[in-house]
């Protein structure tokens, strides 16, 4: 006779700097999330990220399934960390100034040839 299993934990744990990860694995509940939006299956995504299990990612899927104003409300505030942190960091290291730099040599090496 079959037998209800328990029930099975969900993979996904915060490191340390607050950010969901997939088991034991450097993969992000964003990742997977993002490539789940993008119409990517459970195998598409397992095969994406090879350090994941199919049946951990739809384990992942289902837990996103269900709670999907809280999993979107934590994939917002992680892209708007992102979003500061690329600001910061233009601030810092401008990319138009050493974009031109990178292009004016390589028209400077053109016109040598």
């Amino acid at each position: 006779m079959f037998s209800i299993p328990a029930a099975v934990a969900v993979p996904l744990r915060t490191d340390a700097d607050g950010v969901i990860r997939v088991g034991q694995t450097r993969v992000t509940l964003l990742s997977v999330i993002a490539d789940f939006h993008r119409g990517a299956s459970a195998e598409e995504i397992a095969h994406h990220f090879p350090a994941l299990s199919v049946s951990d990612v739809y384990l992942v899927i289902g837990y996103y399934l269900q709670r999907r104003d809280e999993v979107d409300a934590y994939i917002r505030q992680e892209m708007a960390v992102s979003k500061q942190m690329r600001q910061e960091m233009a601030d810092v290291f401008p990319n138009d100034s050493l974009r031109a730099k990178v292009l004016a040599k390589l028209a400077t090496r053109k016109q040598q040839e």
